[in-house]
C-alpha cells in the first residue's frame, strides 16, 4: 500500500474518530470550541508556513482583494459548519451528523448542476433521487427535517462550491480561512474569559489541553489529505471519503448507543442505495475518460 492512500485512510480515519474528541469537550459550549478550533487552527498553521518559509509566499497570494472575498464566504461556511458538527455530536446527534455526510457527496453533485451548469448523465439522477427520498421518509416519519443533516450538507456543500473558485491550496486556504475569523473567535473568547462563562483555564488541564488541541486535530488530517490527493487518483478518493461517516455512524449507535431504531434503518438505507449507485456509474464512467485534478476536500 504506498505512501498516498495510507494519507488517505489516515486523514478520513481522524476524520471519523471526530466525536469521540469533541464528546471529551461535551461540558464546554460549542461556540467556544469552535473559537478555540479556528484560534489554535489558525496559530499552529501559521507556525508551520513559517518554519517552511512561505510567509511571503503566503502573504502575496492571500492578499489579493477577490481572493479575501472567496475565503471570507468559505471561512463563514467552514465555521457554521464545525459548529453544527460540534453542536450535534455533543448533543447526541452523532448518527445524525453521519447522514449530512454521506448525503454531502450527492448534494455537491447537485449544486455543481445549479450553479455552475454542468451536465448529469441520465444515471446519475437516480441516486439524488433515492437519496432525495431517504430525506423525505425520515421527515414524514420523525414530523420533522433531519436538519442537523441538511444543515451539514448544505454548508459543506457550498464551502465546496466556494473552494472551486478559490486559487490557494490546503495549506494557505485554511490558513486564510481561520485568519479571517480570528480575530472574531478572539473576541468572542475574551469575552467569554472576562465574564466568567469561559472554559479554559476553568476547568482543568485535560479540558485545557484538549481545547489546544483541537488546533492539532483539525491540521493535521487535512495536511494528510492534501499529500493524499496528489498521489492517488480522484476514483480512490471517492472511495474512501466514505470511511468518515461510516466511522462517525459507528461510534454513534454502538459506542454512545444512540437510536437507530427501524424508520432510520430505511431512511439511511435508501441514501446508501444511492451513494453505491452513485460510486458503481462514476466509477464505470471514469474508466473510459483520463483521470481529473484531484478537488479541494475537507471534513468536520
Amino acid at each position: 500500500m504506498n505512501k498516498g492512500i495510507l494519507n488517505g485512510i489516515g486523514a478520513y480515519a481522524l476524520w471519523g474518530l471526530f466525536p469521540i474528541y469533541w464528546k471529551y469537550l461535551h461540558q464546554v459550549p460549542a461556540l467556544q470550541i469552535i473559537g478555540h478550533r479556528i484560534g489554535w487552527s489558525f496559530l499552529l498553521l501559521i507556525v508551520v508556513i513559517l518554519l517552511t518559509r512561505q510567509w511571503q509566499s503566503f502573504r502575496s497570494a492571500a492578499l489579493a482583494p477577490k481572493t479575501i472575498v472567496i475565503y471570507s464566504i468559505a471561512a463563514v461556511l467552514l465555521s457554521l459548519n464545525w459548529l453544527v458538527y460540534v453542536w450535534g455530536v455533543n448533543s447526541g446527534f452523532i448518527v445524525e451528523t453521519s447522514l449530512g455526510y454521506f448525503i454531502n457527496p450527492l448534494f455537491s453533485v447537485l449544486l455543481g448542476v445549479v450553479f455552475l451548469r454542468e451536465r448529469l448523465r441520465p444515471a446519475q439522477w437516480l441516486p439524488i433521487v433515492l437519496a432525495a427520498a431517504g430525506v423525505i421518509y425520515l421527515t414524514v416519519t420523525y414530523g420533522q427535517l433531519p436538519w442537523i443533516a441538511l444543515s451539514l450538507a448544505f454548508t459543506f456543500g457550498l464551502y465546496g462550491l466556494v473552494k472551486k473558485l478559490a486559487p490557494l491550496g490546503s495549506l494557505y486556504g485554511l490558513t486564510l480561512e481561520t485568519a479571517l475569523v480570528f480575530p472574531i473567535a478572539l473576541v468572542y473568547l475574551a469575552f467569554a474569559g472576562f465574564t466568567g462563562s469561559g472554559a479554559f483555564l476553568r476547568q482543568g488541564s485535560l479540558t485545557d489541553i484538549l481545547l489546544i488541541g483541537t488546533g492539532i486535530v483539525t491540521s493535521i488530517p487535512l495536511l494528510m489529505f492534501a499529500s493524499a490527493a496528489r498521489q492517488i487518483p480522484l476514483t480512490m478518493i471517492g472511495v474512501l471519503q466514505y470511511i468518515a461517516p461510516t466511522l462517525q455512524f459507528l461510534i454513534g449507535v454502538f459506542l454512545y448507543q444512540e437510536a437507530f431504531d427501524r424508520p432510520r434503518f430505511i431512511g439511511f438505507s435508501l441514501v446508501w442505495l444511492a451513494l453505491i449507485i452513485f460510486w458503481l456509474e462514476n466509477y464505470l464512467a471514469n474508466r473510459r475518460v483520463p483521470v481529473q485534478p484531484i478537488p479541494e476536500l475537507g471534513e468536520g
